[in-house]
């Protein structure tokens, strides 16, 4: 498992996750993750600095960072991407979240 790992939950309301946990932490028998949804089912009042929209090969999705969680390693499968590209967007986002800025 990587942090920026892509995964398909089944099950959920928004089934893309991508794993935004620390790679050392690896240990432990979770992982925090954030939803993306397509850009095209998110709502309007989007706050580009706390859900950026990341272009994807499969598309445009919305990172729904107010939904960060943590889900049971069991629960996550294999990796299906990487979007380790995007990390600059996705630490800012999560910074925006906890620290305002």
């Amino acid at each position: 498992m990587a942090r920026f790992d892509l995964y398909l939950v089944e099950g959920w309301r928004i089934p893309l996750m991508v794993d935004v946990q620390a790679d050392h932490l690896d240990e432990l028998s979770s992982r925090i993750v954030i939803p993306l949804r397509q850009l095209e089912t998110a709502p309007d009042s989007l706050i580009p600095r706390l859900k950026p929209v990341l272009r994807l090969s499969t598309g445009d999705y919305v990172l729904e960072t107010p939904d960060l969680g943590s889900l049971p390693l069991i629960g996550l499968g294999p990796p299906v991407g990487n979007i380790a590209e995007h990390r600059d967007q996705i630490t800012a986002a999560i910074d925006f979240l906890f620290q305002g800025f």
